[in-house]
């Protein structure tokens, strides 16, 4: 046992409408977590995250907790929030390893799911644990969707994500890699072979670019791109990040640790401004990122980034570098729609839902960053658990 994690559990004050739980977005039971753990009941504690969130072991560790949970802890008055993500995480880890999932009886409806990141595979979880048949599809090799491919591994352990894995197919989930659904199997398609529903989850994966000149060079990157596969990418010596978000700090802080000796920020906005998690810039800071402010690029060209002040002065300048990054979003990608014209999608081309994830196409649901642009892992299980109710009372009346 993990006397630290212990000692964390016992600064909680068990209080009885405990605010923490207010502040998740899936309303993590946390008072009664650490109760049972410390009552030596950590499988009890283990199944009710699990059953409450079954991306629990993820959200423990890249959840902004200092805005959730911690963030409306009553400690934070007089002192130390309880560390909610480290309890959370030792309870949910020991869960995953230590317990066998079984496959339930079919209940003879079958579910497709196109795309695997975080709402992909809550939805599989917490439908096939009720006896539907998952069908999951992904563009890459292997399933996690943003979890693999674009959050770093020092920030989130991939076998983690292998271990999903693993459970996902106990409880009888089929995983379809390599394919991109959209052309050559559409959704027609899959409504032919006999699925009930279709569910899409496929992510914001297309960066959205600034349209100045220089774009295209090849010391110029995007960054979301970047995070797919890192090692493969010779970025010299100095690297200017161009944007100030999540994905920002995940590239500064990746490029540093791929041997890049000086990374910098630069943001068109003041850092009191700055869109990123506090936790997530600070993280960037102690990594010894620097931050420029008040500065937008105009032009970029093999030795560098033109750029003005927006800081009313309007004095232009140049900056030397050997690669730069573009982070200033993500828009989905647009195969499925433009093969099925009436799924409809808004100005930003993300899929427009009912509130309870159900798309302009009787049948096909949806939810996770393409329905709602970039945000949190937790977010996106807190859509998928509304929009599994909304599947199966579907379901239930055909």
């Amino acid at each position: 046992m993990n006397k630290y994690t212990i000692d964390l559990a016992n600064t909680c004050l068990g209080c009885k409408k405990p605010s923490c739980e207010k502040g998740c977005p899936v309303n993590t039971p946390i008072a009664e977590m650490i109760r049972l753990f410390l009552s030596g009941e950590i499988r009890t504690a283990g199944q009710m995250l699990f059953d409450n969130n079954p991306l629990s072991i993820i959200c423990s560790l890249v959840c902004p907790h200092e805005k959730h949970c911690e963030g409306h802890c009553v400690l934070n008055k007089k002192k130390t929030a309880v560390s909610v993500g480290s309890i959370e995480n030792y309870i949910s880890d020991f869960y995953m390893h230590d317990t066998q999932f079984k496959k339930p009886e079919h209940n003879g409806h079958n579910i497709a799911i196109i795309g695997s990141g975080p709402a992909g595979i809550a939805l599989a979880f917490i439908l096939a644990s009720k006896g539907y048949g998952i069908t999951m599809y992904d563009s890459h090799d292997k399933i996690g969707g943003v979890l693999r491919q674009g959050i770093p591994d020092f920030r989130l352990n991939k076998n983690i994500l292998d271990k999903l894995i693993e459970k996902l197919k106990q409880l009888g989930v089929i995983i379809r890699p390599n394919i991109m659904i959209g052309k050559n199997i559409t959704i027609d398609d899959l409504f032919r072979d006999g699925f009930k529903a279709v569910f899409l989850s496929t992510g914001v994966w297309s960066p959205k670019k600034l349209g100045i000149k220089g774009e295209s060079l090849g010391h110029v990157h995007f960054a979301i791109d970047y995070l797919k596969n890192p090692s493969v990418y010779d970025l010299g010596k100095k690297v200017v990040v161009l944007g100030a978000g999540n994905v920002a700090m995940d590239v500064a802080r990746t490029a540093v640790r791929n041997g890049v000796k000086e990374v910098v920020i630069m943001y068109r906005k003041g850092e009191e401004n700055i869109p990123a998690e506090k936790h997530e810039v600070d993280c960037a800071k102690i990594d010894g990122v620097k931050f420029d402010f008040y500065k937008e690029p105009l032009e970029f060209n093999d030795k560098g980034i033109f750029y003005q002040t927006t800081d009313g002065t309007d004095e232009k300048g140049f900056i030397e570098t050997d690669s730069i990054f573009i982070s200033i979003s993500q828009n989905p990608n647009d195969i499925i729609v433009k093969n099925n014209k009436d799924i409809s999608v808004d100005e930003k081309g993300l899929l427009s839902t009912d509130e309870n994830g159900m798309t302009s196409r009787v049948g096909v649901f949806a939810s996770g960053d393409v329905v709602t642009g970039a945000r949190t892992v937790v977010e996106a299980v807190a859509f998928s658990k509304k929009v599994a109710v909304s599947i199966e009372e579907y379901i239930d009346n055909l």
